[in-house]
């Protein structure tokens, strides 16, 4: 098989992927379950290509996520449940059904204007379909989500119905009362307080960060980045003079540290 433009052809190779007998013994094995963590994997990178701006590795990063669907609505069809082109119906007719505002003669063309329109037809549209309607504020935020976001989300769905301020000194005075029962918590025997407090300082956190404006997850990850180049400049420093991390102090790491660090602030 060539490659192709045509969705058609993923479709087709995908297809013949999962053929017995004369498909890929990995591909054939795989079920809905064991597919999932590789599915998030890809959106990951797809994030990853973005927030590095390289937009040759996103092309591909989003191949890769394309061919997770492909994989899921093969196995589907399979099971005589659905298929990628069910799939495709799906998400269009509910692109056009949740854009009133463009695709019908409903009011609003502004970004404020169409503020909660998505949810709010949603919600018709499970209660269309008999489903029940997700009980109290903090409803319909997934499980799964990362840490961080799920916690952004719960912050600002309980934000919407008024547990919320907006005073960003009281927000940093309850990450310094957190810091401050973690440090009564390391005084004690059984340290396994100071974990569950850890956990709400992070929370604290995530909540400056909403605050401020800012994606938790994003800004995590830039500090990643940022740690990781950081270090970077440590090795090669220490490389230069014949030594590895292990070989060196922790205060001549710290040193070399303080000195990328005044490097990249360096006008």
């Amino acid at each position: 098989m060539k490659p192709s433009r045509d969705i058609a052809r993923l479709i087709e190779i995908m297809a013949a992927l999962r053929t017995p007998g004369s498909g890929c013994p990995w591909d054939l094995q795989q079920t809905f379950r064991t597919i999932a963590p590789y599915t998030l994997e890809e959106a990951y990178e797809v994030a990853d290509a973005i927030a590095r701006g390289n937009l040759d590795d996103l092309k591909d990063e989003l191949g890769d996520l394309l061919l997770q669907v492909a994989f899921h609505a093969r196995m589907a069809e399979e099971q005589g449940a659905f298929d990628f082109g069910d799939v495709v119906e799906t998400v269009t007719a509910k692109l056009v059904r949740r854009h009133p505002h463009v695709f019908a003669d409903a009011d609003g063309r502004t970004a404020k204007a169409v503020e909660g329109v998505w949810e709010r037809i949603k919600l018709q549209e499970k209660a269309g379909r008999g489903e029940a309607a997700p009980t109290g504020a903090l409803a319909g935020v997934p499980v799964a989500l990362p840490a961080l976001t799920r916690a952004l989300k719960l912050q600002d769905k309980a934000g919407k119905v008024g547990f919320d301020g907006n005073d960003l000194r009281a927000v940093l005075a309850e990450i310094r009362e957190e810091f401050a029962e973690i440090e009564a918590e390391l005084d004690k025997p059984d340290k396994s307080k100071a974990t569950t407090e850890v956990g709400d300082l992070l929370f604290a956190v995530v909540n400056l960060a909403r605050h401020l404006g800012a994606d938790p997850e994003d800004i995590l990850r830039q500090a990643n980045l940022k740690f990781e180049r950081r270090f970077g400049s440590i090795e090669r420093a220490l490389a230069a003079g014949g030594k590895l991390p292990k070989d060196a102090s922790l205060a001549e790491m710290d040193a070399l540290w303080d000195a990328a660090k005044a490097a990249e602030e360096t006008p």
